[in-house]
């Protein structure tokens, strides 16, 4: 992906160098990528997931992070990275909007953290991923995951973490057409079960909005390069539940997932990415509400 020496977007608010910690509460996320991240640290540490949780203080209510520590190069680099791939979102679903739905799009603000933070939705942290609060309308994301997307997931490429990003806004353009107001409501009626298949279908549009933004970044920047679209297809078959839990020596038991198979997740993704269109993405609308 071509992002060296690019615009960025103004729609960043930089935690890093702030510290603040995070605390338990607040209002459900949505985890894009989330709590996935728990899953796979506690795998590598070879830990019940809950352990983490608590650590981090998100059952706690402790606070966590890193006040006032210093920003390596790695991570002024992957800002700049962020702060571009945003830009491109915001040009594109700008257009997109406009000329498949005819409405106006209103960007997200992505917040870059290091350690903790906090949110409306709840603490941020490195174990908790990535993340859209839809009650502020941002993206929550720790860099740091990028490392850990790469090195335990064996997701690797530019990318496959502009897929992390795109994702993420995905959801945002799922709040902006009330896909997600609408979505949380019914799954607050519905058993844990039925209510892990609403979030699934939440998170596979989220994978086909990403891949309608990765055609459009296709066809009208100029900035995606061979071999992109399968660092993008790696990363979403890696963290499908059903590898996610094979990965954990578990047999995977459907009933639990949130975010789809790793088949479901690269077949949403390439239907987003072969047409483009908004509209084929629209059709998991309909099973969920």
């Amino acid at each position: 992906m071509q992002w060296k020496g690019r615009r960025g977007s103004n729609n960043i608010e930089d935690r890093r160098s702030q510290g603040g910690g995070m605390r338990a509460g607040g209002a459900a996320g949505v985890g894009g990528l989330g709590l996935v991240a728990v899953f796979v640290i506690a795998l590598v540490l070879g830990v019940d997931p809950s352990q983490l949780l608590n650590q981090a203080g998100l059952d706690t209510g402790q606070s966590s992070g890193n006040a006032g520590e210093p920003l390596t190069t790695q991570d002024k680099e992957a800002g700049v990275f962020v702060s571009v791939v945003l830009a491109d979102t915001e040009v594109i679903w700008a257009d997109l909007f406009r000329s498949q739905l005819n409405r106006a799009y209103k960007p997200a603000t992505l917040v870059l953290f290091k350690g903790g933070t906090q949110s409306p939705c709840g603490g941020a942290s490195e174990a908790t991923g990535p993340f859209y609060c839809p009650a502020d309308r941002k993206v929550y994301l720790d860099t740091g995951f990028f490392v850990t997307l790469e090195r335990q997931l064996g997701a690797k490429g530019d990318f496959a973490a502009a897929y992390v990003v795109a994702h993420e806004i995905g959801h945002h353009v799922q709040n902006e057409l009330g896909i997600l107001g609408r979505a949380n409501t019914l799954r607050g009626q519905l058993s844990e079960t039925d209510s892990n298949q609403i979030s699934v279908l939440i998170e596979l549009q989220a994978d086909c909005l990403s891949g309608v933004w990765s055609n459009e970044a296709a066809n009208t920047l100029g900035t995606v390069e061979s071999g992109d679209f399968d660092e993008a297809l790696n990363a979403a078959r890696q963290i499908g539940d059903d590898t996610l839990q094979k990965n954990a020596g578990r047999r995977p038991m459907p009933h639990t997932f949130t975010h789809g198979t790793s088949a479901q997740r690269a077949e949403w993704f390439n239907t987003g990415l072969r047409g483009g269109q908004i509209r084929e993405c629209l059709k998991l609308t309909d099973q969920i509400l």
